[in-house]
């Protein structure tokens, strides 16, 4: 090997050891401001023009390698327990969504409750979703389960609309909280019709459980916190984020926020066979 390319080899392997320090960095800082579990296809879509501007040359493929021999590929998480208790007297609504998708903003939201750890015992956070959107509309989070947890949601959501005048289904299991008088007599008050699962269906309310698994997984809402008022406050900081950074796949890779202002993309839904269902005509 002559002189020069010794050296050329030296400089190539030395810029390749910096590039690599660089995307490391990159990829630290962005799943640190938006997620610790963001996945490599969405962090090469969001980064790609970090790269070029850096001079890094690297492809999808080859950045996928770079993840695994780095140790930054996101684990598989495993899910868990139930909120629902729909052993109660209160009237059922029927199933109004069923093989049906939204083709707008604010015609279909999905209401859930997922359970968040402290130390003085578990709290409870209540979801309001945005089904086309994915945009979280409303959230509460208390020591409790009671209405009053999914109704201060709900009222949250009514205010964040920005389409009140479009008719709009509520979507949720049969939990005593969302049959309570006081939660459907509101709802309907504000112009909502009410809609409930009548048998398990897993992709029914798959989006709910798709943001309670990326609050608690991604932005540490699985942690065992403090208190009460710690997990509000790192709730409401993930609520944020998660409407406002956070690009989705069934989005075109786009934030929720973004697609609720400007509605111009097609529904995906979640289920595996990819099956053309109706829109809901509402």
């Amino acid at each position: 090997m002559s002189k020069q390319a010794f050296y050329k080899r030296l400089k190539a392997q030395k810029k390749k050891e910096i590039d690599q320090q660089k995307m490391i960095k990159m990829v630290k800082d962005y799943r640190k401001k938006v997620g610790s579990k963001t996945g490599g296809t969405k962090l090469y879509s969001e980064l790609k023009q970090n790269f070029i501007d850096a001079d890094i040359k690297i492809g999808r493929d080859k950045f996928y390698r770079f993840l695994r021999l780095n140790n930054l590929l996101v684990p598989k998480t495993k899910n868990y327990i139930t909120t629902t208790n729909s052993n109660h007297m209160y009237k059922k609504y029927k199933n109004l969504i069923k093989n049906h998708v939204p083709n707008r903003p604010e015609q279909l939201w999905m209401s859930d409750i997922t359970y968040i750890k402290t130390q003085y015992g578990h709290n409870y956070l209540a979801l309001v979703t945005d089904t086309y959107s994915k945009q979280i509309m409303g959230y509460n989070l208390d020591n409790h389960m009671r209405t009053s947890l999914c109704s201060k949601a709900l009222a949250m959501a009514i205010k964040n609309r920005k389409y009140p005048n479009q008719k709009l289904i509520h979507h949720s299991d049969r939990g005593f909280q969302y049959c309570n008088p006081k939660y459907t007599k509101f709802a309907e008050e504000n112009g909502i019709v009410m809609s409930m699962t009548e048998q398990y269906d897993p992709y029914e309310n798959a989006v709910a459980e798709r943001i309670n698994r990326t609050l608690k997984y991604e932005y540490g809402l699985k942690q065992t916190m403090k208190s009460t008022e710690l997990a509000q406050k790192l709730t409401q900081q993930a609520v944020y984020i998660y409407n406002n950074l956070r690009t989705h796949f069934s989005l075109d890779l786009r934030k929720p926020a973004e697609v609720h202002l400007n509605p111009d993309i097609k529904y995906k839904s979640y289920r595996k066979n990819n099956v053309n269902l109706p829109e809901l005509t509402i």
